[in-house]
């Protein structure tokens, strides 16, 4: 299995990873273990300034952060689909874009929302094309990309997006080189399975602009759980994939103790 020239990269998730420092503490913790990049759910809830200084401090590239979800609390997940939504949709893109901006990220992902049901469905869909047109055209012109995830029905029930196939064909149906899918291989192995088979069928596309891995079923550590993580990185570096791999997952325990499998995945790169 030839991998040759390609490196693996891997970005901290702050939102997940270093729960026992503060978050803006989380930087350095993430530069100290060797990442070179970050990710995070949504930043908002910082100035940009603060934001953009931690990552100049550590020397630490922003990889990709969410558009805002709606109301959280109320358990939306995105507004992307959800009809009669369309003007607090594109205040959030806009949102999205000026800390792309301010933090040098090129890629926002835009979340879906819950899924209506029934006839809904159809109508739900037809907004979102729309949406995601919209926003792909508005991130083009200021040099970013937008994606788009499935999630898996377990953690996020009703979630309109749900699978590889539908969010690829949503991507070539609308056609904008700068939107692209981000394939969680957490989400994917639970709602799909099959991993190997659909990373060798998606990656070669061109169109998979971001993973992001945890352990199944747990979502902690890659080395807990089901996936053979060794096996499919070696996969990833064979179908010559080039963008981050976000380590998206919920320690066991203290973050930087259960980083051994990032060591051990480094090494295996190096060594094929």
């Amino acid at each position: 299995m030839s991998t040759t020239g390609v490196a693996l990269k891997f970005a901290a998730n702050l939102s997940l990873l270093y729960p026992e420092h503060e978050f803006l503490d989380r930087y350095a913790a993430a530069a100290a273990d060797g990442f070179m990049g970050v990710e995070m759910l949504f930043p908002y809830a910082w100035p940009k300034a603060e934001l953009a200084a931690r990552l100049k401090d550590h020397g630490l590239e922003q990889v990709l952060f969410n558009a805002p979800p709606g109301d959280a609390e109320k358990g939306e997940r995105g507004t992307a689909s959800l009809p009669g939504r369309t003007d607090e949709f594109r205040a959030g893109v806009e949102q999205a874009l000026i800390y792309a901006e301010a933090l040098g990220c090129r890629r926002i992902h835009v979340m879906a929302g819950i899924s209506q049901g029934g006839e809904a469905d159809t109508r739900q869909h037809a907004t979102y094309l729309e949406n995601l047109d919209w926003a792909a055209r508005q991130a083009a012109a200021e040099g970013r990309n937008v994606l788009i995830e499935p999630i898996n029905q377990r953690d996020m029930p009703g979630y309109f997006l749900k699978t590889q196939a539908q969010a690829h064909a949503i991507v070539q149906e609308l056609g904008h080189d700068n939107l692209n899918v981000q394939m969680d291989l957490y989400h994917c192995q639970i709602a799909e399975g099959d991993i190997e088979t659909r990373l060798r069928a998606y990656l070669p596309t061109g169109r998979v602009g971001h993973m992001q891995i945890a352990g199944v079923p747990h979502r902690h550590e890659p080395d807990l759980g089901e996936l053979n993580y060794p096996h499919l990185f070696q996969v990833i570096q064979s179908l010559q994939y080039e963008g981050w791999i976000g380590c998206e997952y919920r320690p066991a325990g203290d973050t930087s103790s259960g980083l051994n499998w990032l060591r051990q995945a480094l090494d295996q790169a190096l060594s094929v």
